[in-house]
């Protein structure tokens, strides 16, 4: 197992390059943190290219077999680990991925416009494979999904289901439409969310920017449009917040 001491090393160069986007595109790599989503990285069907330990990590008895793979294992001074990564405490574990999805499929699937937040996407997801949705569309202007706060708000179901990343959300849309899909768009001038009939078992729901919601060309394509009743003096949810609730509730009772 090689020693890494200098942040000066090549490999570490890398490694420290995929915090930011650009460097994520360039390699084709991400890089995961901490001991629960290295265990689900070495766990799916995601080439890991690398795993780094902190000098001083001492594996579980259970990931120990797991990192006997086909992939190299790098022993880090403990402040070239700290450089590598993008939390402030890491856990002394951490490795690389090859960026790649599963392909998307199911009858239950979420579509976000243009969700900004990390924060917002990650937990979205999370709640999504809970819920037991099938996949996730994600337009251009949604945040990266491979960002580090979007993979630590995740925890792990980027793993788990299948993601599209369409370059037009409303065409993409319009074709699962022509396919039987119905297409719920939430919005806050639509009819009462738990008052929808006629949404069939196959469904699209499209959460929309936290700011601007969803845009025109999805609202004029959808079979239904949506909101959550506010019983309170709230204007709004949360964009993650409605999200689960709709999900939670269309996975329970489609129509």
């Amino acid at each position: 197992m090689e020693m890494i001491q200098s942040v000066k090393n090549p490999k570490v160069q890398l490694w420290r390059s995929l915090r930011d986007a650009k460097g994520r595109k360039q390699s084709g790599s991400f890089l995961v943190e901490g001991v629960r989503l290295v265990r689900e990285a070495l766990l799916s069907s995601f080439p890991v290219r690398e795993v780094l330990l902190r000098d001083d990590f001492q594996a579980d008895p259970s990931l120990i077999p797991l990192l006997n793979g086909n992939f190299p294992v790098y022993r880090l001074a403990d402040h070239v680990f700290q450089s590598v990564c993008d939390t402030r405490t890491p856990q002394g574990i951490a490795a690389v991925l090859g960026v790649r999805t599963l392909p998307l499929q199911g009858s239950a699937l979420i579509a976000l416009d243009g969700i900004q937040d990390p924060g917002n996407l990650g937990t979205i997801i999370r709640t999504a494979d809970a819920a037991g949705m099938n996949g996730v569309l994600l337009s251009p202007e949604c945040a990266d999904l491979f960002s580090p706060k979007v993979l630590r708000a995740a925890m792990g179901s980027v793993f788990h289901l299948g993601f599209s990343f369409p370059e037009h959300l409303d065409q993409a849309l319009m074709a699962l439409k022509e396919k039987g899909f119905s297409i719920l768009s939430s919005q806050l001038d639509g009819e009462p969310f738990f008052n929808r009939r006629n949404v069939r078992s196959s469904f699209v729901l499209v959460i929309g920017n936290e700011g601007n919601g969803v845009s025109d060309p999805v609202r004029r394509i959808a079979t239904h449009r949506l909101c959550l009743p506010m019983a309170g003096n709230a204007e709004s949810l949360n964009a993650s917040v409605a999200a689960g609730i709709m999900m939670y509730d269309l996975m329970r009772f489609p129509s």
